[in-house]
C-alpha cells in the first residue's frame, strides 16, 4: 500500500537529531524527502554515535545515529554560501510542500532562504524551524544540546535518585529525549499546517518549534503538580510521585517493575503478597493515602518480593491483572515475542553497510503503509539525480560541481 503522504514533497535542511527525526517520520508516512546536506561531509550526525559493524565485524563507515534518523531520504549536497547553491535551493523550495530547518536563528536569512523570502516563491510552503530556544525572547542566539534542555526544562529536577539515597542526584534520560520530543511536536505541527493549507487557507505558514518549549510541555502533567499544589516534584528513582506502588522492586534474582493503577489492583496485589488487612487500612486504602504513606508501605512490599523469583512473580501478577514488566536491556527487547510479532525489528540493504537492522516505525495504518524500503542515503548520493529532475543537464551539473556549489 502507498503511504499517507505520497503526494507530499519535503526538504530536510536540518542536521543532527530533532529535524532529521521529524523528516524521517514524514518519509515513513510516504513523503518524498530530500535531505539537503553541506558539501563537505554532510550532516554532522554522520560522525556521531557508534560505528556500524558489518557482517565481518568491521566498521562500515556508517554510524548508529545517522542510521537512526535518516531512513527513506535522498541526499543532495549544496553549498548554501555559494550563490549558485542558493539558487538551486530556491528551485527545490519552489516545488516543495514542507521545509524543515534547524539552523541558528537568522542563519538562513543571510542566504535569502528565510520564510519571508521563500514564501514569495511558494506561498503553499509549510516552513518548520526547529531551534533550541525558538524565534523570540532573549535566548534565540544561544547554542544548546539535549542535556541543556533536560536541565533547563526541570526534567533533571525529577529524574535520578532522591537525596540521601545511594547515588543521589539528577540523571539524564537515557536517550536524547528533548530532540525526539521536539521532532514529534514538529511532525504534528507540520501535519496540522498541511491540513489547514489544504482545507482552509490554501497557503502554507511558518512553524516555530523550540526544544526548551517542547520539553517543558511534554512534562506538563508533572508541572501541573507544582502549579496545583505549590509543591515541587522531586527526584524519586524509579518510583512515581503521584501513584503508589509504582516502581521497581528487587526479587530474589533480579528486579521487576510494578505499576498499580487503582485501588482494586492494589487489593489483589496485597492479597497476593499475603499483606492481610493492608488494603483496608486507611493509610493504604486509596492511592492518595498510599502516596502519603509510601515510606511505610514500600518496605512492606519489598520484604515480601525479595523472597520470590522474578519470572514466577511476573507470571503470577499477570494472571491477576497487575501491570508488571521486566527491566529489559535492548538484547532482551528484541528477543521478546511481542516485539518480533509486531515487526519492530527490520532489515534493509545499504550500499556501504550491507545488511542494516533498524527499528521500524511503530504506527499501523489500516489503509496505508508506514515505513520505507529506501535505504539510508550515502552523502550526496542523489545530487545528480535530483538536479536532473530540476531540468539541469550533465554539463551544467559538472560546471556546478567544479565551482564547488554542489558535491
Amino acid at each position: 500500500m502507498p503511504g499517507c503522504l505520497g503526494h507530499t514533497k519535503v526538504l530536510d535542511f536540518s542536521r543532527v537529531f530533532a529535524g532529521p527525526w521529524a523528516a524521517q517520520m514524514l518519509a515513513d508516512f510516504g513523503a518524498a524527502v530530500i535531505k539537503v546536506e553541506h558539501v563537505k561531509g554532510g550532516d554532522d550526525v554522520r560522525r556521531m554515535g557508534v560505528p556500524h559493524l558489518g557482517a565481518d565485524g568491521q566498521p562500515t563507515g556508517e554510524t548508529s545515529s545517522f542510521l537512526a534518523m535518516n531512513r527513506g531520504k535522498r541526499s543532495v549536497a549544496l553549498d548554501l554560501k555559494h550563490l549558485e547553491g542558493q539558487a538551486l535551493a530556491r528551485k527545490l523550495i519552489a516545488e516543495a510542500d514542507v521545509l524543515i530547518e534547524n539552523f541558528k536563528t537568522g542563519t538562513l536569512a543571510r542566504f535569502g532562504l528565510d520564510y519571508a523570502a521563500v514564501a514569495e516563491l511558494n506561498c503553499r510552503l509549510v516552513y518548520c524551524s526547529i531551534t533550541g530556544f525558538g524565534q523570540t525572547g532573549p535566548m534565540p542566539p544561544l547554542p544548546g544540546h539535549d542535556p541543556i534542555f533536560q536541565a533547563m526544562s526541570g526534567l533533571l529536577s525529577m529524574t535520578g535518585s532522591a537525596d540521601g539515597q545511594p547515588g543521589a542526584g539528577p540523571a539524564l534520560a537515557g536517550y536524547s529525549i528533548s530532540d525526539i520530543t521536539a521532532g514529534q511536536y514538529a511532525v504534528s505541527a507540520i501535519l496540522a499546517a498541511l491540513a489547514h493549507r489544504d482545507g482552509v487557507s490554501g497557503e502554507g505558514q511558518f512553524i516555530d518549534i523550540a526544544l526548551l518549549d517542547s520539553q517543558i510541555h511534554a512534562a506538563s502533567h508533572m508541572a501541573m503538580n507544582y502549579l496545583c499544589s505549590g509543591k515541587l516534584p522531586r527526584r524519586n528513582g524509579t518510583a512515581s510521585q503521584i501513584t503508589c506502588p509504582w516502581r521497581a522492586f528487587d526479587c530474589a534474582d533480579r528486579p521487576i517493575m510494578i505499576a498499580i493503577g487503582n485501588d482494586a489492583q492494589f487489593a489483589r496485589f496485597a492479597a497476593y503478597l499475603g499483606l492481610e488487612g493492608v488494603a483496608e487500612d486507611p493509610r493504604f486504602a486509596t492511592n492518595l493515602a498510599r502516596v502519603t504513606n509510601a515510606d511505610t508501605l514500600v518496605p512492606m512490599i519489598a520484604e515480601k518480593l525479595t523472597g520470590k523469583q522474578a519470572d514466577t512473580c511476573y507470571d503470577d501478577l499477570e494472571k491477576i491483572g497487575i501491570p508488571v514488566g521486566p527491566l529489559n536491556s535492548f538484547e532482551d527487547v528484541f528477543e521478546m515475542e511481542q516485539v518480533q510479532q509486531r515487526g519492530l525489528l527490520k532489515e534493509m540493504d545499504h550500499p556501504n553497510a550491507g545488511r542494516v537492522r533498524y527499528v521500524a516505525n511503530p504506527v499501523r495504518f489500516s489503509k496505508a503503509e508506514a515505513g520505507t524500503d529506501r535505504h539510508l542515503p550515502v552523502h550526496a548520493e542523489h545530487t545528480d539525480e535530483i538536479l536532473r529532475e530540476l531540468g539541469l543537464g550533465d554539463a551544467e551539473i559538472a560546471d556546478l560541481r567544479s565551482a564547488g556549489a554542489v558535491t
